[in-house]
C-alpha cells in the first residue's frame, strides 16, 4: 500500500483537552521528512486549530460536519490517504481514504466510526508510528 497523504483530526485525536499530545509534534516531522503530505480538517471545536495547525506546520481547514470532512478529503489523492481520528465527524475523512485508522483515547471513540476503520490504536502516537515503521504496519496488515 503506498500512502502519501496523511489527513488528521484535531480533537480526541491529535490534541486532548485542547492540547496537543507529547510526542505528536516530532513524529509530524518525521512523516513530513518521509515525504509525507499533512492536512487537518476539524471541527475546531476549541478554536484553537489554526494555532496548532501552524506548530506542527500543516495546512489546516475548518469542517463543521462529516460530509464536509468527505467534501475536503475527496480533492485529495485518496488512493494514497490514510485518515485518522476519532469521533463521528471523522466517518468523513475515513469513507474515501485507503486506509483508515481510529485512535482510542482519553476523549473516547464514537462507536459509529468502527463500521469504517481498518486499524483501531490506544493512541495517536502509535496511529503516527505505524506510518513511521513499516514493519510494524505490514505486520498489522499481513492477511
Amino acid at each position: 500500500m503506498e500512502l502519501t497523504t496523511i489527513v488528521l483530526d484535531l480533537n480526541g485525536t491529535i490534541a486532548i483537552n485542547g492540547e496537543i499530545v507529547l510526542g505528536v509534534e516530532e513524529r509530524i516531522e518525521k512523516l513530513k521528512n518521509l515525504g509525507f503530505t499533512i492536512y487537518l480538517f476539524t471541527g475546531d471545536q476549541r478554536g484553537n486549530a489554526s494555532v496548532q495547525a501552524q506548530k506542527l506546520g500543516i495546512e489546516v481547514q475548518k469542517a463543521s460536519t462529516s460530509d464536509e470532512k468527505e467534501e475536503l478529503t475527496r480533492k485529495l489523492d485518496v488512493d494514497h490517504a490514510v485518515a485518522i481520528g476519532n469521533a463521528r465527524i471523522d466517518i468523513g475523512t475515513f469513507k474515501p481514504c485507503k486506509l483508515r485508522i481510529g485512535t482510542l483515547q482519553s476523549e473516547g471513540i464514537h462507536t459509529g466510526i468502527l463500521a469504517h476503520i481498518d486499524i483501531l490504536v490506544p493512541s495517536i502516537n502509535d496511529a503516527l508510528d505505524l506510518l513511521i515503521n513499516e514493519n510494524s504496519f505490514n505486520a498489522t496488515m499481513r492477511k
